[in-house]
């Protein structure tokens, strides 16, 4: 595992695309956010008092890792090196977990890192009053929970999506239309169209470890390695 882990690693620096995406990705998310902080003053921070604008940036770990995660293994086939791996002596979960993790870990960093950043922005350059209203303690901890799993979910649709097709560009592709209805729930619930409650919050992160859990085991499951090899259904 540790090996797949760190030859991943390597793969996804040497892949401009990938790197390109978690570059750009976040940086798209991250604009609407800024825009409000700066647009909003003192007297209008009451407006957003009950919203929690900030889970808008959980679009992040819904669409950066299936992104990544799509290239885990169309991308190895097309290179040629998918055969050597499947011949290591590694069981199936195995061989998914270190894939996984290799999609999972940089993936979370870049959402903390960019979370974090508009923390900083909205500490030093929001008006006054508009800061504490953002920055609430229930919202950084529903940022730092479900960010590594919304990921997680992301990257097994991923893999699975990278199973099954024979395209780099177009596993990313339907990776990215994947991690789709995940970003739009969490938009929704940004922009207090869905109420935010705690047991909402309890019912959506028992939900995702369970998806978690059945994504792993049903795509072990399903792993064909000869079908991986030859690209077949």
């Amino acid at each position: 595992m540790r090996a797949i882990f760190r030859k991943e690693l390597r793969e996804y620096r040497r892949n401009n695309s990938t790197v390109t995406a978690m570059a750009i990705i976040p940086l798209i998310f991250l604009i609407q956010p800024v825009v409000v902080v700066l647009k909003l003053s003192a007297s209008a921070a009451a407006a957003i008092a009950h919203a929690h604008v900030l889970l808008y940036m959980l679009a992040i770990p819904a669409l950066v890792p299936a992104l990544v995660a799509a290239y885990a293994v169309v991308g190895e086939r097309t290179q040629g090196t998918l055969e050597p791996v499947l011949s290591a002596p590694i069981r199936r979960e195995e061989f998914l977990l270190g894939k996984a993790l290799a999609a999972l870990v940089p993936s979370v960093a870049v959402a903390y890192v960019v979370y974090a950043a508009f923390l900083a922005f909205v500490e030093l350059f929001a008006a006054p009053a508009v800061a504490p209203t953002l920055l609430r303690w229930p919202d950084v901890l529903a940022q730092i929970v479900f960010t590594p799993l919304l990921a997680a979910w992301s990257i097994w649709l991923g893999i699975g999506i990278s199973a099954r097709v024979g395209d780099v560009r177009v596993a990313q592709q339907l990776g990215m239309l994947a991690g789709l209805p995940a970003a739009v729930v969490t938009s929704l619930v940004a922009f207090d169209v869905i109420h935010a409650t705690v047991g909402l919050a309890v019912g959506c992160a028992a939900l995702l470890l369970v998806l978690d859990g059945l994504g792993w085991r049903a795509l072990a499951v399903t792993l064909n390695r000869e079908r991986l090899i030859t690209g077949t259904r």
